[in-house]
């Protein structure tokens, strides 16, 4: 169904005319997605990502695509090594920077971790899972595969805007000036954004 818009603002579909969604009313819709977003348990959102995660595995093992590229192989296990450096490095900058209390697990921060791999992206391990559903895809080529990738990959997704709301509840205006200058997820940016400052500093 086409609409169109009338000189008024008005959105006509079919022969009934809706005034445009003004900016209070997108800014509580936004909210109301926020507030979904921070309301997922942390348990449900582990629950489908161990699921989703275990079960590319498995299938990677039985499901073999004839077909399958073998450029795109290669590409999903450099993916896959990646993701092992987002994965491990964390624990120990965190431990290292983080003022971790002696005994505490790695993520019990009491300093904001801005350096090293913080200063490429802000959830590293995060990006971790994503390179893994990434290769796991390249590598099968199934599109079974692809589909659980996608799902772990939105969940992911979710899970970094709670951590960074956690992250501005527990640090404050520091985080947010943290997330302004890294980026969530995309390390290509993260990189890119540390050779421009290292050529500028010079």
């Amino acid at each position: 169904m086409s609409g169109a818009r009338h000189r008024s603002g008005r959105v006509a579909v079919g022969r009934v005319c809706y005034p445009p969604m003004s900016q209070d009313r997108k800014g509580v819709q936004m909210k109301q997605w926020e507030e979904f977003v921070h309301s997922w348990s942390p348990w449900v959102s582990g629950s489908i990502l161990g699921v989703t995660i275990v079960a590319q595995i498995a299938l990677s093992f039985i499901l073999h695509n004839p077909s399958a590229i073998p450029a795109l192989e290669w590409l999903g296990y450099a993916a896959w090594a990646l993701s092992a450096v987002f994965g491990i490095v964390p624990m120990i900058a965190l431990r290292v920077k983080g003022g971790v209390p002696k005994g505490k697990s790695y993520m019990r921060t009491s300093v904001l971790v801005d350096s090293g791999i913080y200063a490429v992206v802000r959830h590293p391990q995060y990006l971790a899972g994503v390179l893994i559903n990434i290769a796991l895809t390249l590598i099968t080529q199934h599109w079974l595969i692809a589909s659980l990738g996608a799902v772990s990959a939105g969940v992911t997704y979710l899970d970094t805007l709670r951590a960074d709301r956690d992250g501005i509840e527990k640090f404050g205006a520091a985080y947010e000036r943290y997330m302004q200058r890294v980026p969530r997820l995309n390390f290509v940016a993260g990189l890119l954004r540390l050779a421009r400052q290292g050529r500028s500093g010079r």
